[in-house]
């Protein structure tokens, strides 16, 4: 019996403990989006739009800022799915982008970023 009881809470236990590590690492995360500083400025806009709440946002949605005609007519909200596509490769995730960066190759990296624009409220 104490085996089963044991065994029920390994099962239950492990598939939250793999999804916390998938959840991504915030402080990573602000490491990893050093390059997009480039374009994104935290709290206005630069070259590319804010993103303070993008999480949960709708694309080319950011009052102020001029997004290219390919990214106003995609049917996009920016969730953890969609970040991830976009941020692993602009280009295949939005045809005619004016985006630039070529995208993380490193779904980790992209996972950390996630987590760091998550806390950008």
């Amino acid at each position: 019996m104490r085996l089963t009881i044991l065994n029920a809470v390994v099962l239950i236990a492990l598939p939250i403990a793999v999804q916390a590590q998938d959840a991504g690492d915030p402080a990573a995360g602000e490491k990893a989006f050093a390059p997009c500083k480039a374009c994104h400025q935290i709290g206005k806009n630069g070259v590319g739009p804010n993103l303070v709440g993008v999480v949960g946002r709708n694309a080319a949605s950011y009052e102020g800022y001029t997004y290219s005609a390919a990214l106003k007519g995609a049917d996009i909200t920016w969730d953890e799915k969609n970040l991830h596509e976009w941020l692993k490769n602009p280009k295949a995730k939005v045809a005619g982008t004016k985006m630039i960066f070529a995208g993380y190759p490193d779904d980790k990296k992209i996972d950390d970023v996630i987590a760091y624009l998550k806390t950008l409220k």
